[in-house]
């Protein structure tokens, strides 16, 4: 199937024969190949179908636009990366990589859904398949806006081929009618595409009926949400709110519209949760699919198809490990995050890396301003992959859970208060937390409001690093106020503050070393000893003796060179300047939503003057 896809790309890069403005919808040059000859053959419609996936995708989704929420703290020091983290950043560090590709995906999309109608299928079987093409390119053109408008706000849109344009610029369009059309779209994919059972498509990696009622969800969410809105007409920042679309009864369709798309999917019956969360994440790592996963963006081979999952958002292996290859992490934990999950909850160790890798594959454990990204840890692969930087990892856009949580979500907003489908959707995602103990999971609230402090904490717990958490906070109001708590928290960790939930926490650990090779067994490392302070001369000599290494839990693993991660700064004995400095840019009423940036505003004629107000 992976493979596939890059024949798809030279197929549908001989018929994008539109040109156009730069950056705003970036196609490859004309050639003499074109619509005569490709969409007068299904098969060649579906490779060129396959060849749009790719653009529907970009590292950015978990790297640049998401390394600055309440679950991840950038690794890198005093760059862009670290400016954007801590919002400190100006229009021109904008990234603009999801952006260019999303619309390379859009105008693919439409070049299908205006060339592919008019073909005259010869039987039953082309029926079938000219409805699942059509309804792909619907819903990859639905899920590629809700890309851009969750991160950018208004932006341009089009449904058409840009040969079919007047003109090859465009300004910002209303997101209330940008998500509206994509709702659209996603109703008609959802009647065209087969289920996944049908066996028309073979894997998650291709859009599937249950796969696009799931993004049917999350895009009805997202138009019912909050979002940063200002006067499209003046551009004034006096203008700037966070506000829902101002009619209350088309968010409450809204609402109406996410929770039959998840009910549809789970009456279906053919996704389910695994009885193990940590399962969903080998099989994600070893490209196996499962019942849980609904929709993959495949990642194989040495191309540019092949982003650095694994690599930016891992564990971290040291230079020169014969075994697995360096692994450089560019993101890693909040520390506070690993303080959220309860120490019974098996997602915290599968999600959170305590460990590292030194040169000899010896494990290392991670003070708590190092934790890594576990979902993807290249030790749970069979092999390394092709390079260090591509790993053949799959990343999920989405999965059951969060249907379920979706479900739950939209339930409570329609009732005003769950219902017993709400309730037990999301009691199914806490209980498999739980290894399915229920009398583990405490006491699930029943009242409104305290229902969506519930769903929220648990979309944190169980969707962290997969790119979503950011902007659901802006979609639910509260995302200045969260990362301002956790500002406040991250502190409080540092100085073990009395009063605080991190008062007790250890702030040394000894542990024993172990190795690791492929297919690592090893979810966390248990330390065998803690303590408060630094153990005494005579203790420390013990361990040594009896083969533990101690770890400052506050500091800096020895050799990996990154000492700005000690809380304290052993100069002054003061809380270090990255403690202090996270989120030290963060505006309410700004920061929620990134500029397009100076470049994407002069590549496109229609942009000027359009760029975010306040910037």
């Amino acid at each position: 199937m992976k493979n596939l896809l890059y024949k798809g790309l030279f197929v549908l890069s001989i018929i994008a024969i539109s040109s156009c403005k730069k950056d705003w919808l970036s196609i490859p040059s004309p050639t003499k190949m074109d619509d005569e000859t490709v969409f007068k053959n299904l098969n060649a419609v579906d490779m060129a179908v396959l060849g749009i996936y790719p653009s529907t995708f970009h590292q950015e989704l978990y790297y640049n636009l998401t390394a600055n929420s309440d679950e991840v703290i950038t690794t890198e020091n005093n760059n862009s990366k670290t400016r954007l983290a801590t919002y400190n950043y100006t229009p021109s560090e904008s990234p603009s990589g999801l952006y260019t590709t999303a619309y390379r995906a859009i105008e693919m999309a439409n070049l299908v859904l205006k060339k592919l109608p008019p073909y005259t299928p010869k039987d039953a079987s082309e029926e079938k398949k000219k409805n699942m093409l059509l309804g792909e390119c619907y819903a990859i053109r639905a899920m590629s806006y809700l890309n851009l408008v969750r991160h950018f706000g208004d932006v341009p849109y089009t449904n058409i081929p840009t040969e079919d344009a007047k003109s090859y610029s465009s300004g910002r369009v209303s997101r209330d009618s940008i998500y509206d059309r994509s709702i659209q779209d996603l109703q008609k994919a959802v009647e065209l595409l087969p289920w996944q059972s049908e066996g028309l498509i073979p894997t998650p990696e291709r859009f599937s009926k249950n796969a696009a009622y799931g993004i049917l969800a999350r895009t009805a969410l997202y138009a019912a949400g909050y979002s940063l809105r200002w006067d499209l007409n003046t551009y004034s920042p006096s203008s700037l709110q966070l506000a829902q679309r101002p009619d209350q009864a088309r968010i409450q369709e809204l609402y109406k519209i996410a929770s039959d798309a998840c009910q549809e999917v789970i009456k279906r019956g053919e996704n389910r949760l695994l009885p193990k969360f940590e399962t969903v994440f080998r099989d994600l790592v070893n490209g196996r699919y499962n019942a849980e996963s609904m929709l993959e963006h495949g990642q194989f081979g040495n191309d540019f198809n092949s982003s650095a999952i694994g690599y930016t958002n891992g564990i971290a292996i040291l230079r020169g490990n014969v075994n697995f290859g360096r692994s450089f992490p560019l993101q890693g934990a909040m520390p506070t995050l690993w303080f959220d999950y309860d120490a019974q909850d098996t997602r915290r160790g599968v999600t959170i890396a305590n460990f590292g890798l030194t040169s000899t594959n010896e494990r290392w454990l991670n003070p708590y301003s190092m934790m890594g990204i576990g979902k993807f840890r290249v030790v749970w692969k069979a092999d390394k992959g092709v390079a260090d930087n591509k790993r053949n990892i799959n990343w999920i856009f989405l999965r059951y859970s969060d249907v379920l949580l979706m479900y739950a979500e939209a339930q409570n907003e329609l009732n005003n208060g769950p219902t017993t489908a709400a309730f037990n959707a999301f009691k199914e995602v806490r209980k498999r937390a739980f290894n399915g103990d229920e009398t583990k999971i405490g006491v699930i609230p029943t009242s409104y409001q305290a229902f969506k402090n519930a769903v929220i904490e648990e979309r944190k717990l169980e969707l962290a690093f997969e790119g979503w958490r950011k902007t659901d906070l802006v979609r639910w109001g509260i995302f200045y106020e969260k990362l301002t708590e956790t500002q406040v928290k991250l502190q409080q960790l540092a100085r073990r503050e009395a009063g605080s939930k991190y008062a007790n926490v250890p702030r040394y650990a000894a542990y024993k070393v172990g190795t690791v090779n492929f297919e690592d067994p090893i979810i966390e490392i248990v330390p065998n000893y803690t303590y408060m302070t630094q153990p005494s001369s005579t203790e420390r000599t013990r361990l040594t003796t009896e083969g533990y290494k101690l770890v400052n839990l506050d500091g800096d693993v020895v050799n990996t060179g990154a000492t700005r991660f000690n809380f304290f700064d052993t100069s002054n004995g003061q809380l270090s300047a990255w403690v202090t400095g996270v989120f030290s840019g963060l505006r309410k009423n700004q920061s929620e939503l990134h500029p397009l940036g100076i470049s994407k505003i002069n590549e496109n004629p229609g942009l000027t003057g359009q760029e975010l107000p306040g910037y």
